[in-house]
């Protein structure tokens, strides 16, 4: 690590602030409603509220965190197109699991004989029939 690196501190931008409000229907999710200020904390009518929609997807593994954007004008409009918005966020993420699925499996190094590190099961390296279980590789 550098030094100029170690001597970075966070900052806040104090011309990008918003205050945060979260909503909820206690069933599908919550949104947050990122309502500019400025730097006094008063309303900021020069730039538009950001809406954010959140949900958990329930997976084999555990809850899944989704977050993602909503462009919407108000509360209402962005509560409206908050479905839309789960769907597209899972969509996305399913396709970014998939790729770090293809990249793991495009990583993996198969060494040949003698290589194996199983020189101890006898003269190729490895048992009759190759590994037990098939050779399956379960992710």
């Amino acid at each position: 690590m550098n030094p100029e690196e170690k001597k970075a501190e966070p900052k806040m931008d104090p011309n990008s602030l918003y205050r945060e409000e979260v909503f909820t229907d206690h069933h599908a999710g919550t949104i947050r409603r990122l309502a500019p200020v400025k730097a006094d904390g008063s309303p900021d009518p020069g730039r538009k509220a950001v809406f954010i929609g959140e949900a958990q997807l329930l997976t084999s593994a555990g809850a899944l965190p989704l977050s993602f954007e909503i462009p919407a004008e108000s509360l209402g409009d962005a509560a409206r197109k908050y479905g839309e918005g789960v769907k597209q966020a899972y969509e996305d993420a399913l396709a970014e699991f998939q790729e770090l699925r293809r990249r793991a499996s495009s990583g993996l190094v198969i060494p040949g004989a003698g290589a194996s590190g199983l020189e101890g099961l006898g003269g190729g390296g490895l048992p009759p029939g190759g590994l037990p279980g098939g050779g399956k590789l379960k992710l």
